[in-house]
């Protein structure tokens, strides 16, 4: 009898890294007025993370108790998995921030400003704050520029100078509150590529915004606040297919096709110019098309139209967004 050798072992599973930002019950309140309620955000490593909602629903407060810039009522905190507020001086350094615009003085020049917030870090090494400096204004496209007075910058230039500030210092990660707000569709454009790329080098990345179209070009997982609650989070792509279908048929029998989509329990129906659509929910678009038929409706045309984010932030939030970008 031939001996049956062990069986291998498995091979040994490699722990999985905390999230970047992790958060329980995160609650903020005002007096009486709670902005943030009982949020659990859950961004992961290397995500570009969309912190999506109309203005007024608890972004910017969250992200300054992120931060540390405002202490929490309630709730649990962890960046890159170290608890904050309490051991807040461990890991700020390592995450890059802008929040509510940035601050420079309009007569320095760029690689001035920049000169004066690294003196201001007791952290920073005063002997590599030249290359640094200049590596930070490249990262962002402003080398050609480093010599100008920032009064004379762009929106999109003050901008990126600002994100600049926070690559002084090596970061594991960068959080944005509306980086593209007040900009022309040209500085929208260059905060943009800008996220994009620094995000090809690995960062994670947190921005904020209520610019549903910006949001949806840049990241890959999504969180949509609604009142100070968090309503929805998740990778886009689930997001997105979240979202119902909708039935659209293109009839002159406007009325019949109506009735018979309401018969079938179809939502929402409605009259959209040539064409009658309705919620699909649960039907499948071959019963559809024989009701329609059977019914007597003259079909030119049928389709099945798929949800767009617009369509499943508006059902989470009961708002619309800006979508202009």
């Amino acid at each position: 009898m031939v001996p049956v050798p062990p069986a291998a072992p498995d091979p040994p599973v490699a722990p999985v890294p905390p999230a970047a930002i992790a958060t329980r019950g995160l609650t903020k309140e005002f007096g009486r007025r709670r902005v943030v309620d009982a949020i659990d955000l859950s961004v992961p490593r290397g995500a570009v993370y969309g912190f999506l909602g109309p203005n007024g629903s608890g972004k910017t407060t969250t992200i300054r108790m992120l931060l540390g810039l405002a202490r929490p009522t309630a709730g649990v905190i962890e960046l890159l998995g170290v608890p904050v507020p309490g051991r807040a001086p461990e890991v700020l350094g390592r995450v890059g921030a802008l929040v509510e615009g940035p601050a420079f003085h309009p007569q320095l020049t760029g690689r001035a400003n920049l000169a004066r917030l690294d003196a201001a870090d007791a952290h920073a090494d005063p002997a590599t704050s030249a290359a640094r400096i200049d590596a930070a204004l490249a990262r962002v496209g402003l080398g050609p520029a480093r010599d100008k007075r920032y009064r004379v910058y762009s929106l999109g230039m003050k901008q990126r100078l600002g994100i600049a500030a926070g690559l002084l210092v090596r970061r594991d990660m960068l959080i944005l509150d509306e980086p593209t707000n007040g900009l022309d569709p040209q500085g929208t454009r260059e905060v943009r590529h800008l996220i994009g790329s620094l995000a090809d080098d690995g960062l994670t990345i947190l921005v904020s915004s209520h610019l549903l179209s910006e949001i949806e070009q840049v990241c890959t997982h999504l969180g949509v606040m609604r009142q100070g609650r968090l309503v929805a989070q998740g990778p886009i792509g689930e997001l997105r297919a979240a979202g119902r279908s909708r039935i659209r048929v293109v009839t002159v029998d406007h009325g019949r096709a109506a009735d018979i989509l309401t018969g079938l329990g179809a939502g929402d129906v409605r009259h959209e110019g040539t064409a009658v659509t309705a919620d699909a929910g649960e039907l499948a678009p071959e019963d559809v098309v024989a009701a329609l038929v059977h019914g007597g409706v003259g079909v030119r045309e049928f389709g099945m139209v798929a949800s767009t984010l617009e369509d499943v932030f508006v059902s989470l939030t009961g708002e619309g967004f800006d979508v202009s970008g």
